[in-house]
């Protein structure tokens, strides 16, 4: 038997953060991986779904040149292409992550884990099997998309983010249910290539977890692009047969249509990946939605067992799965005897929430109704993208920057992007939460010129009404 200071169940960008983390603190490391390195992010997730998006955003540039003094003809989308550079893209970091193992001296033992309790480990990899110990164990397995009863996904013609990454050829007709990040990142990538769009969002509003502002602006701008959006909607019935499937709606207003479309992508939420790995040998607690509780340095309720990302509580993002490995695996260094480290716990409202779809979303901290919500008096500043010369010259003028303060503290309680590159821009105010930082610190920061970040300072004084280009 195998025995090691600290084993990670899974490779996600939780996981093998968490492994490297702990390799540099001097801990003797294993990862067990039944897949690919690097999980579901790397591999079907976030990588390769922004190759796509690349791609779109080429494309729509490419039918837009004369907006710029160009000339392009006889435009045409190869989906194969790019498929094969997404996965292009999803190999090549998938080998960087395998370099970070061996750099690291982090053993990969491959195959299915399942924990069986006293801080015991099985690995079964073609029928055979290997049992581990370990000092510590984090539970990194992640989550996979959420079925729609109505809608099991077949790969064929109803399907969920992985199979919608590698279509064999365009749709002609998509319907996309729900319009979160991933549903509304679809649609967006199937749209600019020509696909006709239809989304149908349960909640009153699109992308409902952002700012009320920013849902209204990008209803405007999808629709002006040419999406099909049905809010205040649901799903009734769904048929697929081998050429088409059937769709019946139910609106707003209680009417009742049947509509026929060529696939149909489900983007509904996500189930964490707890079965089969042993949890009930173990005593580790789920919580109602059967993803894995753990406090505020990510530790469960078993002495020895760890959890982080999206097989524990939202927000699902792999910035946030990334930190918590880097988390637990320095208050695990601690708990083995190391002085040195300091591990913080995070605060859920200082991570930034990323949608890349055109044009892009970006948040971080409470919107305006939950800072009223929580009893704050609250200064707003909103600055538009066309008051914006470097957005103009980029001939990307659509948008606004949204930033919402205490009115008493001039505390940085959230802000709210839509537009261009807003997705790397976000950062500056998440910073600033992150240190705590007022209002005057924003204003008496120097912005460059011609930059798109001088939005954001535009924005802060607006909400002091001393903005100056608008």
């Amino acid at each position: 038997m195998s025995s090691y200071d600290l084993i990670v169940l899974g490779s996600g960008p939780g996981g093998y953060v968490a492994a490297i983390r702990g390799a540099q603190l001097g801990l003797k490391v294993a990862i067990v991986e039944r897949e690919n390195l690097g999980g579901i992010c790397l591999n079907w997730g976030c990588i390769p779904t922004k190759a796509l998006l690349r791609s779109s955003e080429i494309f729509h540039y490419m039918n837009h040149a004369s907006d710029y003094g160009l000339k392009a003809e006889a435009i045409s989308a190869d989906i194969a292409a790019i498929v094969k550079r997404s996965r292009g893209v999803a190999s090549k970091l998938n080998q960087g992550v395998t370099h970070l193992m061996k750099k690291n001296k982090i053993t990969v033992h491959t195959g299915q884990g399942k924990l069986l309790g006293g801080g015991k480990l099985s690995v079964v990899n073609d029928g055979k099997t290997e049992e581990l110990s370990a000092k510590h164990i984090i539970i990194a397995t992640g989550a996979r998309a959420r079925d729609l009863p109505k809608a099991k996904a077949d790969g064929k013609r109803i399907w969920t983010y992985r199979h919608a990454m590698t279509p064999t050829e365009l749709p002609t007709k998509l319907l996309v249910i729900g319009s979160g990040a991933i549903g509304i990142e679809f649609a967006s990538f199937y749209n600019d290539l020509g696909v006709k769009v239809t989304v149908v969002e349960m909640m009153d509003r699109i992308l409902p977890v952002e700012d009320a502002d920013v849902s209204t602006f990008m209803a405007k701008a999808l629709t002006k692009q040419g999406f099909d959006l049905r809010i205040s909607a649901n799903i009734q019935k769904i048929e697929a047969t081998d050429a088409a499937v059937t769709a019946e709606i139910k609106a707003k207003d209680g009417t009742v249509t049947t509509e026929e479309f060529s696939h149909v992508i489900v983007a509904i939420g996500i189930v964490p990946n707890v079965e089969n790995i042993g949890l009930e040998d173990t005593g580790v607690e789920p919580d109602k939605r059967y993803h894995i509780k753990v406090d505020e340095y990510c530790r469960t309720n078993v002495d020895g067992i760890w959890a982080i990302g999206d097989v524990t509580a939202p927000p699902w993002l792999a910035h946030k799965a990334s930190h918590e490995g880097v988390l637990a695996a320095e208050a695990i260094a601690q708990a083995l005897g190391n002085t040195e480290v300091h591990p913080h716990p995070i605060d859920a409202k200082n991570i930034p929430g990323c949608t890349y779809c055109h044009p892009q979303v970006a948040s971080v901290g409470l919107t305006e109704a939950k800072a009223k919500e929580a009893g704050h008096e609250v200064k707003v500043g909103n600055f538009p993208f066309v008051g914006n010369g470097k957005a103009i010259a980029l001939g990307e003028a659509e948008g606004f920057i949204k930033t919402v303060f205490d009115a008493k503290t001039g505390e940085l309680l959230g802000a709210h992007m839509v537009g261009a590159e807003v997705t790397e821009l976000i950062q500056g105010y998440t910073i600033g939460k992150q240190a705590e930082l007022v209002e005057t610190d924003y204003i008496q920061t120097v912005f460059p010129h011609p930059t798109l970040s001088e939005m954001m300072h535009e924005s802060v004084l607006s909400a002091y009404s001393r903005a100056v280009h608008f």
